[in-house]
């Protein structure tokens, strides 16, 4: 098993609270960061003492920068530097020093040059039990690329020279990393990781401030992981992820994400010991908080929809509503007066117990839960945002629902509505990339294509994840930039989305009990000039206040209810053909209404 370490420039604070986070998530190791240790208010053995006290090893220095293929003057000085840091490293108990490839302006292009001064490099760092680690940055001047640095290193011929090989500077480049096979694992030093979105802009610009953890970009990580294992390679797995949100961030959270996604990516390249995630058959139920006054408008806003109030808890405020397989539980004292929120989701798994062990060992411990004598003990764990998640089996014989006693109350013919289709949930923009983070690996959803949006309310994000059967699907959302609490009038909103083969009739229950969202007329005029629908069929859709989307495999009508309480929603969508999207295009159209109800309200 290979140790985990993080470089304490992907954290924030000081670099004692960095060291601090590290080692309560559970790093094996840190990359010291320079800057950081500059910037310490600890002297070199204190930090190194610390480091000791907390069970991290001091895994590699970084960086030493524009050493190698200068003139004569610049070698002189450089080296002299070298000779202090090494003796800096002595002090920190470091042994390895990553020397990335040179951005300097009086650099040559002289592969010779640049083994012959590497070559003396090590040999002083050999008098300090030091090796290096060189490393080709993206942007080196005229070392760019994995394939020239181990060049450089093969020529300098030097035991205590070897390669950085690090995800970014290789995959950001479009290198294939096949021919990392080739090299010796024995030359291979180290190895850093970072994911990121796939963008067009200058290399520099986004390795320094749209880095991500694994998992969180668009990079193959996991082949690119497993090119590197093959060989042999032995040492650290460890991340450097420069990122603007994470560097901002609370350290201890960033760093249990960090964690978490490297034990993904393991997984991902096929080197882990996690136990693999149970099948999971659906949304078992959603429970939404509703303190006093909100609760009667969301039990109203169900009844509407045709959902039936089946039992009550036997020893907690807590209601059920059902209709076909879409279950909510109201809980009235799980939300201050007025607010709502969905406290949890409930997920149907083949093996709960397998599920919990799965997300313990993803670092999402099982959250103590107060129940009583023969009441369900569900295992839940916590979700970023503030959810609950459960897993469960809904059995007719036994399990959850067994803590309800039946209300006696008449079924209502319902609405049509069959399901559970999504829950969507807004992040706060720090929790946006570790909640997706957190659906992909503890549930072991798939993320689906990412959505920007230009709402009224400035760009929004989302990313969607569901299982390999579609069964189970979360959205998730964040405002890019958030300036000010007046724009959007409810913040951080969430919804659940029931599924129907009639939205019709669901739209129409709605409207009659006051609870459906209108969307104005542009937007029909818009739909009619771009789709040319039958005017029939637009017709309904205005009446009944339906939004529509399609694409080249179905296509999705959908309908809202109002903000009920401080910041929950309820949509009715009817899937058609192989259509699997949300409607994002329609956000904005949905946002502007959610706007007017409310300031019509007052």
């Amino acid at each position: 098993m290979h140790t985990l370490g993080i470089a304490t420039v992907c954290l924030s604070g000081t670099l004692d609270d960095k060291l601090t986070a590290a080692a309560a998530a559970g790093f094996d190791g840190v990359e010291v960061f320079e800057p950081d240790l500059i910037a310490a208010a600890d002297g070199t053995e204190e930090v190194r003492a610390r480091c000791a006290d907390l069970g991290l090893n001091v895994d590699l220095y970084q960086p030493f920068r524009d050493f190698e293929a200068v003139p004569p003057d610049l070698l002189r000085a450089n080296l002299r530097r070298a000779e202090a840091k090494f003796a800096v490293m002595e002090r920190l108990g470091a042994d390895l020093m990553l020397v990335c490839s040179s951005v300097h302006p009086d650099a040559v292009d002289d592969d010779d040059l640049a083994a012959e001064h590497l070559h003396l490099l090590a040999e002083r760092a050999a008098d300090h039990g030091v090796r290096l680690a060189y490393e080709a940055l993206a942007w080196g001047r005229h070392v760019a690329t994995y394939d020239r640095a181990w060049r450089i290193v093969r020529r300098a011929d030097h035991p205590n020279l070897g390669l950085c090989l690090d995800s970014f500077h290789i995959l950001s480049r479009g290198s294939d990393p096949a021919a990392i096979r080739v090299i010796p694992p024995e030359k291979l030093f180290f190895l850093q990781l970072a994911d990121a979105p796939h963008l067009d802009m200058d290399v520099l610009q986004w390795s320094r401030h749209h880095r991500l953890f694994p998992g969180q970009g668009a990079f193959d990580l996991a082949g690119f992981l497993r090119t590197v294992l093959d060989t042999g390679y032995t040492g650290p797995l460890s991340l450097e992820v420069f990122n603007d949100v994470f560097r901002q961030a609370d350290p201890r959270v960033a760093a249990v994400d960090a964690l978490r996604s490297l034990l993904g990516l393991q997984e991902a390249a096929g080197h882990t010991a996690l136990p693999a995630p149970p099948r999971l058959d659906g949304t078992a139920f959603v429970e939404i908080g509703a303190g006093p006054g909100a609760d009667t408008e969301v039990t109203g806003a169900l009844a509407a929809l045709g959902f039936t109030r089946g039992g009550e808890h036997r020893s907690k405020p807590v209601s059920l509503w059902e209709q076909g397989s879409a279950r909510i539980l109201v809980n009235r004292a799980a939300a201050a007066e007025g607010a709502t929120a969905v406290a949890a989701i409930a997920v149907e798994s083949t093996d709960p117990p397998a599920s919990a062990r799965r997300a313990e060992r993803l670092l999402a411990p099982i959250l103590p839960r107060e129940h009583r004598a023969g009441e369900a003990d569900l295992a839940a764990v916590a979700a970023p945002g503030g959810t609950s998640v459960f897993f469960c089996r809904t059995d007719a014989a036994a399990g959850w629902r067994a803590d309800f006693a039946p209300t006696g109350e008449a079924p209502d013919p319902g609405a049509g509505l069959t399901a559970v289709d999504h829950v969507a949930l807004t992040q706060q923009t720090d929790d946006f990339d570790g909640a997706a983070l957190f659906y992909r690996t503890v549930f072991g959803l798939h993320p689906e294509k990412a959505a920007e949006v230009a709402a009224p309310f400035g760009l929004m994000r989302s990313l969607s994840m569901t299982d390999t059967a579609c069964r189970v699907r979360i959205a998730l959302s964040v405002a890019a930039v958030r300036r000010g609490g007046w724009a959007p009038g409810v913040p951080h909103p969430q919804h659940v989305a029931f599924a129907t083969a009639d939205i019709t009739t669901a739209a129409a229950r709605l409207r009659e009990a006051g609870l459906l969202l209108a969307v104005p007329g542009n937007y029909y005029d818009d739909l009619d000039a771009r789709l040319a629908l039958p005017p029939d069929r637009l017709a309904r859709m205005r009446e009944h206040s339906l939004l529509y989307d399609r694409d080249e495999h179905g296509e999705f009508l959908h309908c809202y209810t109002p903000v009920l309480g401080s910041r929950v929603f309820f949509e009715a969508v009817q899937r058609i053909g192989g259509y699997t999207g949300y409607g994002a295009l329609n956000a904005p159209v949905r946002m502007a209404a959610h706007r007017r109800e409310r300031l019509a309200r007052g």
